[in-house]
């Protein structure tokens, strides 16, 4: 097919009101695919002035503002609100990460943007939901992985759960399944001409990517005990390690022929090593690991490696991971500006996402964005 580079969702007209943590990032991976998003700021006056991540950052490093158009609105004036709802009849989706009942309050919510725009997709991105007795909790990432049970099994043996940064309730859980739920709605209402509500809760998503999990639970494949499974850490060649100049090398030898590669190539001799799933002699076999490789470099350990099925990789920094041959050639991340950024994805042949560019400096006038958007004449979901 011919490649098109506006990104498969050009056309599609996005509302967001400014947030934290998913909110934001779901914006930007539909601007990636080529959205035009318009982001709803509070003007200096309104906003809140509790510590955040963003605080002090110059506008260039928030990258979750990539390819998004900021405007500002007081949503506490009655013109703010109404130039915010004139910009929703001409969207085809609005999204909001307030607890539930807030953008109602603000005459924001979905039975009054869909009165005036039915083909209106409208997405509620929150931690606990738009239901249930948590619903009105406050929480941040860390809080929404332990409530699914997903941060448990993030613990190795006899260690408390170590969260992974936010990237698993905000981004993943939150933000990348909320744009899927975002998608699916669109595309839908492509079809009936009718908009629907998205609810998307953080802990919904983090409990939906522990499926495989459930599955080996149910088998008995996978115990509660963290760090004692194939894929916790418990697993003495499922594991990263120390070499000799401190940094570290991963290994994810699970099959017999991977494993086999791997200790072959470690240089010791391993004839009356423990088998690999035997399970009581783990913690010896893991002695044993750990000291051939504290015997070299973390770089030497990834030559003795290259080329080879022994699934061994060395832990990267982000820098080292940008300049990698695989990753340089691939442009998993690009620098912008003299920013690391990392590229979009997923990569499609026919309608590649946008290039990565710098997040705009400041703000636009929201009367400019209405002049072009022309309320009432709503483009690609309808």
């Amino acid at each position: 097919m011919p490649v098109h580079n506006s990104g498969p969702l050009a056309g599609v007209r996005v509302v967001a009101l400014a947030g934290m943590g998913p909110t934001p990032f779901t914006g930007m991976v539909l601007a990636d695919m080529g959205a035009e998003v318009v982001r709803v700021v509070r003007p200096p006056k309104r906003r809140a002035r509790a510590l955040s991540q963003t605080e002090g950052m110059g506008p260039e490093h928030d990258l979750a503002n990539r390819g998004v158009v900021s405007v500002e609105a007081d949503l506490k004036d009655p013109a703010g609100v109404e130039s915010v709802l004139r910009l929703a009849e001409a969207a085809d989706v609005f999204i909001e990460g307030y607890r539930p009942g807030v953008a109602e309050r603000l005459g924001l919510g979905p039975a009054e943007l869909r009165r005036r725009n039915p083909r209106l997709v409208y997405a509620r991105l929150t931690g606990y939901g738009q239901s249930g007795p948590l619903a009105q909790h406050a929480g941040h990432d860390i809080n929404y992985v332990a409530q699914s049970g997903a941060l448990h099994a993030m613990a190795r043996a006899g260690e408390p759960p170590r969260p992974p940064l936010n990237l698993l309730g905000d981004y993943a859980g939150g933000g990348m399944v909320a744009a899927f739920g975002i998608v699916c709605a669109v595309l839908e209402a492509r079809s009936s001409g009718c908009g629907q509500v998205v609810d998307a809760a953080m802990v919904d998503g983090v409990a939906l990517l522990t499926a495989k999990i459930q599955g080996l639970r149910a088998a008995g494949r996978h115990s509660d005990d963290p760090g004692t499974n194939f894929l916790d850490s418990g697993a003495p060649f499922y594991d990263t390690y120390r070499c000799a100049d401190g940094r570290y090398v991963a290994v994810g030898a699970l099959e017999p022929d991977f494993y086999a590669e791997f200790v072959s190539r470690l240089g010791v001799d391993a004839s009356a090593w423990p088998e690999q799933n035997d399970r009581a002699s783990w913690p010896r076999l893991r002695e044993l690991i750990a000291k051939a490789f504290a015997a070299r470099t973390r770089d030497e350990w990834a030559a003795v490696y290259a080329g080879t099925d022994a699934c061994v990789t060395p832990v990267l920094t982000f820098d080292e991971a940008a300049e990698h041959p695989h990753n340089a050639q691939r442009e998993l991340y690009r620098v912008v500006d003299g920013v690391l950024h990392p590229s979009p994805a997923p990569r499609l042949s026919g309608t590649p996402a946008r290039e990565p560019s710098s997040p705009p400096p400041g703000t636009r006038a929201l009367a400019g964005v209405l002049a072009e958007w022309k309320p009432g004449e709503t483009e690609g979901a309808g």
